[in-house]
This record gives C-alpha cells, structure tokens and sequence, in this order.
C-alpha cells in the first residue's frame, strides 16, 4: 500500500513566482554560479542548466561531466545532450540538495529544476494556490 501524505508532511515551504503560461519559478543558489531562477517542471527527467551556467560552473570546478542522454524536447525533435553533476542547489530556508544530475541545454534558454533534484526532496508538492514548492525532506538539513 502506497504511503499517504498529508499537508503537515511538507516542512519546507519554498515561494514561488506564477508567469505567463502557467508556469512556476523558484529562486535558488547554485554553488560555483550564484542565485538563478528555475522554471519548475515535474515533466522533466533531469534538471537542466544553459550555456552561461555551465561555464560559470566549469570556472569554479563545481561540474563534472557524467556522460550523455537522448532528450525529447516539447517540439518532439529528439537530441543528444551532455550530462553533468552539479556539486549542489541551495534553496531559500537552507534546502541545499547534492551531486545534482542535470542537462546542459544549448543556448540561453532558462534553467529548469526537474525530477533529477526534486525526487531527492520527495514527496514533493506544487501548489498553485498559494504558489509554493512544498518538500518533505531535504538531505542537508537534519530531521
């Protein structure tokens, strides 16, 4: 029998920012690059960082090359992108999570906080209204 979760389960509440389409932005810290903004998808597999952030990285030695994936984008056109273990995702309230496996989009297209990260906070929630990303553990932080 799956566990149940209840709202009391999501001790760390992190804010969120509604935008055009109905998507939802947190901000949050990658270490070697600074605070940026993640568009949350729970559609994606991994976790995803453009060109900028990933040579930011690269400067720092917070990334590691892990391998490549064959990615479907929304457009259904299918390509082949590296893999890359971030060193670590620092959310408001001290949620810092580690080793964080994500894609490196082409361009300057936005960064996206995917199931590679999010499943380490699991059980997870998105709430519209009020818009906040709720997670119910974080490993950095004791229990």
């Amino acid at each position: 029998m799956p566990a149940v979760v209840c709202a009391v389960d999501f001790g760390i509440v992190i804010p969120t920012v509604e935008k055009d389409a109905l998507t939802y932005y947190v901000n949050a810290e990658i270490e070697g690059f600074g605070v940026t903004e993640f568009m949350v998808d729970t559609g994606s597999g991994y976790t995803a960082i453009n060109q900028r952030t990933l040579e930011s990285l690269k400067n720092a030695g917070k990334v590691l090359l892990e391998g490549k994936v064959y990615a479907t984008l929304a457009n259904n056109e299918e390509i082949e992108l590296p893999v890359y273990r971030i060193s670590s995702i620092e959310f408001s309230g001290g949620c810092r999570i580690t080793n964080v496996k994500s894609v490196v989009l082409p361009g300057s297209t936005r960064n996206i906080l995917g199931l590679s990260a999010l499943k380490k906070t699991a059980p997870f929630a998105l709430s519209v209204d009020p818009p906040q990303l709720m997670l119910s553990r974080c490993p950095s932080m004791a229990s």
